[in-house]
């Protein structure tokens, strides 16, 4: 008899437990479960992504700018510089003002054409170019970085912010256990669901920043060998032309 109580009882105890944790996963049936300070986190990390996703679009597009048009300026350069034609590799330069190669070159090749023209070139003028070499290094450097510290930033602090959203989210399901007396699913759904929905979308931020992040911070080590390499060439060149 107990057996057959059971089983009568138990469907419609099933049916009203999952009525009661009825929770809608679409976009806006998530957003509706979630408390005031839980969507301000929301929001945080939307802003978080979009600016990730600015700064993405941005660096990809200038980086790929700058490989394009350097590898299109080296070889042009070269065979100006060997033939002796400054002036030629200077405008050759102009022309290419996204390259990273073309804009630390250029730097060198007009200090070392406006410290002295005529004459026997002589060491303080090439001390005079190498030093605009190194200045030129250092602002196109920065010029690369820009922007791939927020980039750090987003994804150090995004599943942190996230995670903070999950704490709220636990705490408001505790809250809604205190305030209705009941420990059903339908008590802790709405806590629950925002818990976990911060916790993704902070994750969902953060994974794709970091690892852009690193992918450009590789891009920028690779740049500045190859300005590093460009700045000695030319420093030689420099230095060949004094001896003749």
């Amino acid at each position: 008899m107990i057996l057959a109580h059971l089983a009568t009882f138990a469907p419609h105890s099933l049916g009203m437990f999952l009525q009661e944790g009825q929770v809608s996963f679409s976009l806006m049936g998530l957003w509706s479960n979630m408390g005031l300070l839980a969507k301000a986190v929301a929001i945080i990390l939307f802003i978080m992504s979009i600016w990730s996703l600015a700064v993405i679009i941005d660096r990809a597009l200038y980086f790929s700018a700058a490989r394009k048009q350097s590898r299109e300026f080296a070889p042009k350069v070269a065979g100006a510089l060997k033939d002796g034609r400054l002036d030629e590799a200077i405008k050759i330069a102009d022309r290419n003002k996204k390259s990273h190669l073309a804009e630390v070159v250029t730097a060198g090749l007009q200090e070392f054409r406006s410290f002295g023209s005529g004459g026997a070139i002589t060491e303080a003028q090439i001390e005079s170019a190498k030093r605009a070499l190194e200045r030129s290094e250092a602002i196109v450097h920065a010029k690369l970085k820009r922007g791939l510290g927020g980039l750090a930033t987003i994804g150090s602090t995004a599943p942190f912010i996230g995670l903070f959203g999950t704490v709220v989210g636990i705490l408001n399901a505790f809250q809604q256990i205190a305030t209705q007396k009941t420990s059903g699913i339908g008590a802790v759904a709405g806590g629950i669901s925002e818990a976990l929905v911060t916790t993704a979308f902070g994750l969902l931020v953060a994974i794709p920043a970091v690892m852009c992040f690193n992918f450009f911070t590789g891009k920028v080590e690779s740049f500045d060998v190859e300005m590093d390499n460009s700045s000695s060439e030319l420093v030689d060149y420099f230095i060949k032309q004094s001896h003749r």
